[in-house]
């Protein structure tokens, strides 16, 4: 049997924030593992969090394939997400991802750092929207 790990207080209450919420959300934890995305994010990401499961952020943005409007592929570092995830900052950007559907969007990302009261990071959240 698979021992799952504990999901720490911070990224169940970022959780809990993105099930309530409209806007697209996703959430990585410390280590860059994919933990969560919610339901006005499944139309971006092409399929649901529930098929789709927790999976390492490397393999999500391979999939993703990011890149910027004019067509350069971005590196994970260059993402606003991986920004925040590395630098411990928060970053802004707009980049186009290709869903697992194959349908492209070009999307505005804002990303955050999460850290818990004890200064202790636990991951971030990057919350997005499609641009028309």
């Amino acid at each position: 049997m698979t021992m799952r790990k504990q999901k720490s207080l911070v990224l169940i209450l970022a959780r809990e924030l993105a099930t309530n919420l409209a806007t697209p959300i996703y959430i990585a934890d410390a280590v860059g593992d994919l933990v969560y995305f919610n339901e006005p994010a499944e139309q971006i990401a092409g399929g649901r969090f529930a098929e789709r499961g927790e999976t390492s952020i490397n393999d999500w943005v391979r999939m993703l394939a990011p890149e910027t409007v004019d067509g350069k592929p971005l590196a994970r570092e260059e993402m606003p997400g991986g920004i925040a995830f590395a630098e411990r900052r928060p970053a802004h950007g707009t980049m186009r991802v290709t869903g697992l559907d194959g349908e492209r969007h070009t999307v505005e990302t804002t990303a955050l750092p999460l850290f818990g009261p004890d200064g202790e990071f636990h991951g971030i959240m990057a919350i997005f929207w499609e641009l028309a």
